[in-house]
């Protein structure tokens, strides 16, 4: 059984930093790959970043430079530094791990970006 609890969301003006966090439960943290994605009112869930279990990154080309995925396998934890947050990054953030036909999804967490 796989549990991802995230934290770290909030409100940020324009221009500022958060950190999301995901804390994973089970065993197969370090073989999977892990992902970011984020939902705004009204839009598809889009994919923010990914990792893989060696630690290749992925980012959608609307937050390249401006985010960063990382994950500590020893911590069973993944998280998201985003930077630079402009008003349409405002949306509720989902970590998701992936392993073979296993897929768990976090509770969500808001992050609201102020102009």
């Amino acid at each position: 059984q796989v549990g991802l609890a995230e934290s770290g969301g909030g409100l940020v003006q324009a221009g500022g930093s958060l950190r999301l966090s995901c804390a994973a439960s089970g065993s197969i943290f370090s073989q999977s790959a892990m992902g970011w994605y984020r939902q705004a009112p009204g839009k598809q869930r889009e994919l923010v970043a990914d990792i893989t279990s060696g630690g290749r990154t992925n980012y959608a080309d609307s937050v390249k430079g401006r985010f960063a995925i990382s994950r500590d396998n020893a911590k069973k934890t993944l998280a998201l530094q985003m930077n630079s947050l402009k008003p349409e990054d405002t949306a509720v953030y989902y970590c998701k791990l992936t392993w073979g036909s296993v897929n768990a999804w976090g509770q969500g967490n808001q992050v609201t970006v102020s102009s």
